[in-house]
């Protein structure tokens, strides 16, 4: 089976250098009770997060707006590079069992960047262009955007 030429087309990406180091980036990311403190843009929190780093692993957490919605989203770590790559998805639930809608896979990429800060490379890869438009229209670059400010702030103070 071929890949279209466009493997990226249904990607969106943030790509941003942090003001912290790689490995303050990585604890916010794979520790529960740091990733609930950045995770949801505010007023949104992060709550109940479970983050098991292995291959089927579960990734999940309870996204609670300020007017009491509340938005479960479990997952599955796909892929671990310890303090350089996390690769998660919501495609399947813990145990491979699979979920009712694939959205996306989301690859997290950290690497060092001058002056002990972190180029950091956040990917939601979807399935369909509607999905794409769908993350887009929820607001992915702004959503996306002010969380990584939040994990940029939370790991500079560790």
């Amino acid at each position: 089976m071929s890949q279209p030429s466009d493997t990226l087309a249904h990607t969106l990406t943030l790509d941003r250098i942090l003001k912290a180091s790689p490995d303050a980036v990585w604890r916010c990311w794979t520790e529960p009770k740091l990733l609930e403190q950045w995770f949801c843009p505010k007023p949104w929190r992060a709550t109940g997060a479970i983050i098991d780093l292995q291959s089927g692993g579960e990734f999940s957490c309870t996204m609670k707006g300020p007017n009491g919605e509340t938005f479960p989203n479990q997952g599955v770590v796909l892929s671990v590079v310890p303090g350089q790559r996390l690769v998660t998805t919501d495609a399947f639930r813990p145990g491979w069992v699979p979920a009712d809608r694939a959205f996306m896979v989301s690859d997290i990429s950290f690497a060092e960047a001058p002056d002990g800060r972190t180029h950091y490379v956040a990917k939601a890869h979807h399935w369909t262009a509607d999905a794409k438009a769908e993350h887009e229209a929820m607001g992915f670059l702004d959503g996306w955007g002010k969380a990584a400010d939040q994990l940029e702030t939370l790991a500079h103070s560790l």
